[in-house]
């Protein structure tokens, strides 16, 4: 079994595995989110909402991505008349598919680290 660190929001703690991701996907809240951001130094706004809401719900149609490359493709295409990838990274410095998915309380593809893809957190 990995090793859990507890993450403290209010008065609970929340699971996540050593990679920073909620193991209990039901656990997120938007208060959640929120302090998730705060540590990122992101602070949420309309168009980050936007973004975490279309993570959510492509995650509830498709479920865990394979790839970190089919979740910028399907925000490039989301967000494209916005500007895609630009826009996408000011609003996440660290990444979309990253920041995003973690912000969203989803589990980040394992392939989305690679700093060469500058989705390095």
């Amino acid at each position: 079994m990995p090793d859990i660190m507890k993450f403290i929001v209010n008065e609970g703690a929340l699971d996540k595995d050593p990679a920073g991701n909620l193991i209990a996907l039901n656990d997120w809240s938007e208060d959640i989110a929120r302090k998730l951001a705060r540590e990122m130094k992101i602070e949420l706004k309309a168009d980050h909402w936007e973004v975490v809401n279309f993570l959510r719900d492509l995650y509830r149609q498709q479920g865990r991505p394979a790839h970190a490359r089919d979740v910028l493709q399907a925000l490039e295409e989301r967000f494209a008349k916005k500007g895609g990838r630009k826009y996408l990274y000011l609003l996440f410095p660290g990444g979309a598919v990253t920041q995003g998915s973690r912000i969203a309380g989803l589990p980040v593809p394992k392939d989305s680290t690679d700093p060469s893809f500058g989705t390095a957190i």
